[in-house]
């Protein structure tokens, strides 16, 4: 009689590289490019946990030290395990795992979300995706002359960066750092004063093929559409290299939905932030 294999147990992974063909396995059941900020930029930092079956890796999810799962993954062939084994975590009746408050999800990941919904109380979006479409672009858009960083101008987009959107001076140290030398951060600059921060950001191993975009424009000078202009620098520069643009925005900065919509960028899909339902 054929017997069909469970999740036996589940724990804790130090070294992420043992999951690098479930990760790509994962980026590659996703509808449109993931989000880069949260998938190679908050994902890293969060705790991973694998699931096996006799001994073998058959998913893997991570939890941030908030509470909130940010990745979700069991192959195909282990789904009919998936909905009580997503019900143990999200009820949070795992003693390896412990609190999972929620998650962030993005709708381009259709079973992820499904589970989601299935263990909500509420849910609210926390983001819009964008993917850049060439048949909207103008090609007479004007581009904002923009400068590749140097190590020795950390300090001035760090400080720039708290100053205009009140990121963590830690964090940011060492993500700029990362962004100058793999040469991906740039800058506008007039008379000596950084006016605008442009990030474009290759991937190593998933979704090759896309760069993901993202700027800070100064307070001081916002709705003179420089937004638009770092944009269209920033993408003409994926553009270069081969590569698609993607991008995204908090769901309530309605200005910068503006500017990226008028740098011909649309968004079918959003990242929503659930709270689970504790029983």
């Amino acid at each position: 009689m054929f017997k069909i294999k469970t999740i036996k147990s589940l724990r804790e992974l130090t070294e992420l590289t043992e999951l690098t063909e479930l990760k790509k396995a994962y980026f590659d059941s996703s509808i449109v490019p993931l989000d880069g900020m949260w998938h190679f930029g908050f994902v890293p930092m969060a705790k991973h946990f694998g699931f096996y079956v006799n001994k073998n890796l058959a998913g893997f999810c991570c939890v941030n030290d908030d509470g909130y799962l940010l990745q979700f993954y069991l192959q195909p062939e282990f789904h009919l395990f998936s909905q009580k084994l997503f019900t143990l975590i999200s009820q949070q009746n795992s003693s390896i795992i412990g609190e999972v408050k929620g998650a962030f999800v993005s709708t381009s990941e259709p079973n992820y979300q499904a589970l989601c919904l299935d263990n909500s109380a509420t849910f609210k979006v926390n983001a819009l995706m964008y993917q850049h479409n060439t048949k909207l672009a103008d090609e007479n858009l004007e581009m904002i002359d923009m400068q590749i960083a140097g190590t020795e101008q950390l300090t001035d987009f760090v400080s720039f960066a708290v100053d205009n959107i009140g990121a963590p001076e830690q964090w940011l140290t060492q993500y700029y750092g990362n962004l100058i030398a793999r040469k991906e951060l740039f800058g506008y600059w007039h008379e000596g004063k950084l006016l605008a921060a442009g990030e474009c950001r290759l991937f190593d191993q998933y979704q090759t093929e896309y760069a993901d975009l993202g700027m800070i424009v100064a307070q001081f000078i916002r709705g003179q559409g420089i937004a638009k202009k770092v944009l269209a620098f920033l993408t003409k520069h994926a553009s270069t290299q081969g590569l698609s643009s993607i991008c995204s925005t908090e769901s309530n900065n309605v200005a910068a939905q503006k500017a990226i919509a008028h740098a011909g960028f649309t968004s079918a899909h959003r990242i929503v932030q659930f709270e689970f339902k504790h029983v």
